[in-house]
């Protein structure tokens, strides 16, 4: 992880001081990451007096994260044009407004500034983004501690929680991670519980998910002598289990500690018409490039994307991006 820089700090003060009011939002289908690097920018504006309004498209599927959904709207403020001029939109743990999902409002030109640790394109708004850093509560935190000073134990809390869905609670950090570690322990410091934490993370799954994760694991099968993982989910089996707390995590950690394994692919049918699959790997894959090639993207080891289909004709397509890499 990099340390964001002096000119990257004052040019995001800059950003605030010249607006009144914010809209602050993550991606549609939000994480910890996105929703407690939200709340911790909330905080920051909070502590220097600054008008905001948080935004989601949700929906809050995740059991970690639902008891949060009462912060967010899906609609903005309405704003009048001169009001417009003065609004500043705060874009956290993602680079398109394309992923932005489904806002009852229009958030498009105004002046934006966006903070993400995803590889990304061409971006065009002022940012601050670090794709060496393992979840966007990271550069959160360093943006309060210059702006702001020492953290208040909820800014701690949260953002600890955000950097640990990231991680995998720390599984997934390579050991050049020392400086992130050394961030974790500032929030442990300020009263961020690790214990409490990944209780929260892993707790209070719903039975219907545990019987769901068996039928996608009796279901994989694996190919490309074995280093590849594939299972899918079924419109029937949302249907039947429900969307509510899944456990996609268990899915893929337990895919992935299969002996040979080296990257998992877990396909779902949506809609009659559209999937959705998520992409993990281990060291050497980078999934990100996989899912690039549908539209999608993501990190190196984590990777997602959505496309027009049906599974049967999906995964077959993806299947043979991964052939060129396993």
């Amino acid at each position: 992880m990099q340390i964001i820089s002096d000119e990257s700090i004052a040019e995001f003060k800059k950003f605030l001081d010249s607006h009144e009011f914010f809209f602050i939002i993550g991606h549609k289908e939000p994480d910890g990451d996105a929703i407690y690097s939200c709340l911790g920018m909330a905080e920051i504006l909070q502590k220097l007096n600054l008008q905001y309004q948080l935004l989601s498209a949700g929906p809050f599927k995740r059991n970690d994260i639902r008891d949060k959904a009462g912060l967010f709207t899906n609609t903005p403020a309405f704003l009048s044009e001169p009001e417009r001029k003065k609004t500043g939109l705060i874009i956290l743990d993602c680079s398109e407004m394309a992923r932005l999902g489904d806002i009852d409002g229009d958030l498009r030109n105004l002046d934006t500034f966006i903070i993400d640790h995803h590889k990304t394109a061409d971006v065009k708004s002022s940012c601050i983004i670090d794709s060496s850093s393992p979840a966007t509560a990271c550069l959160v935190v360093q943006l309060y501690e210059k702006i702001i000073g020492n953290l208040s134990e909820t800014a701690a809390k949260n953002l600890f929680f955000g950097i640990s869905t990231d991680t995998g609670f720390f599984r997934f950090l390579n050991e050049d991670s020392e400086n992130v570690f050394e961030l974790v322990a500032r929030l442990v410091h300020a009263g961020a519980s690790p214990r409490k934490t990944y209780s929260k993370m892993t707790g209070g799954k719903a039975f219907s998910t545990r019987k769901l994760l068996g039928i996608l694991l009796s279901r994989a099968e694996l190919y490309y002598n074995n280093k590849l993982a594939v299972t899918y989910e079924t419109m029937e089996d949302t249907k039947k289990y429900g969307q509510e707390g899944r456990d996609s995590d268990s899915l893929y950690s337990t895919l992935l500690s299969t002996e040979g394994v080296e990257a998992v692919l877990f396909a779902r049918q949506d809609t009659e018409f559209s999937c959705t699959a998520g992409l993990r790997s281990l060291e050497s894959v980078d999934v990100s490039t996989i899912a690039a090639k549908f539209g999608g993207g993501g990190h190196k080891n984590a990777a997602g994307l959505s496309v027009e289909g049906k599974l049967e004709n999906i995964i077959p397509l993806i299947c043979k991006e991964f052939a060129k890499v396993l």
